[in-house]
């Protein structure tokens, strides 16, 4: 049985016109008039590619710096050893730790958004793949997060660093911001990630890749882009 939409979100999905594509620009705005919530809400860009997720080859998986940041603080931990924790730490770190991090984990404790490791830490971080997995904040190589350059891993996530991954139907949603940031700061970020997509076209995906582009807020309607436009 379909959710009910709530009388703001139906007032708000009236200015959207139907049928109609809008530009980034145009749609950002939008995005922005509408939003009913009564916090900061996030602003979100949703890719429908036409690929093949069965296919390993056609997955996209990654992660870009946006160039105007997200608008969150990103708590980031990190797992090392000896100099590589201490270069950490001087990165800015939230938690660092071993052992004793991975304990810290099992026994419950997810109080951060971006987890990095070095590779010798990954056997006992690999431990952890039940619990940080399903929540997307498992190290991965393709990501970035599994490196001796700690250092530069810790400052872009810090610095508004995103991760992208194709869901089993092809779609990629990435956030570009907040509310509060200006058209031209969120079509910053867009055109960063759309042309970090643009650009991992699978070789094997044969006439149009990206089918379809949108924006929305955290609870408000999408605002679909007009492709042409971009």
């Amino acid at each position: 049985m379909a959710k009910k939409k709530s009388k703001k979100y139906l007032e708000a999905a009236k200015q959207v016109e139907a049928g109609k594509n809008y530009t980034a620009n145009e749609a950002l705005a939008l995005v922005k008039k509408i939003d009913f919530a009564k916090f900061d809400a996030t602003v979100e860009v949703a890719f429908n590619l036409n690929v093949d997720t069965k296919q390993a080859d056609q997955q996209l998986r990654g992660a870009v710096v946006l160039p105007n940041g997200t608008g969150k603080d990103q708590k980031v931990v990190v797992f090392a050893k000896g100099p590589k924790a201490k270069e950490a730490q001087e990165a800015g770190a939230d938690v660092v730790g071993d052992d004793d991090l991975v304990a810290q984990i099992q026994d419950g404790w997810l109080d951060f958004d971006v987890a990095i490791a070095t590779p010798d830490m990954m056997a006992q971080v690999g431990r952890l793949g039940r619990v940080l997995g399903p929540k997307g904040l498992m190290p991965n190589p393709k990501t970035g997060t599994v490196t001796m350059d700690v250092a530069k891993a810790v400052s872009e996530s810090k610095a508004g660093k995103v991760t992208y991954r194709t869901d089993r139907d092809g779609n990629v949603h990435v956030p570009l911001g907040k509310v509060s940031f200006s058209e031209e700061a969120l079509e910053g970020n867009f055109k960063t990630i759309y042309d970090v997509i643009a650009k991992a076209r699978p070789a094997a995906v044969k006439g149009q890749y990206i089918k379809h582009v949108s924006f929305a807020s955290t609870f408000g309607p999408s605002v679909t882009v007009d492709l042409a436009s971009l």
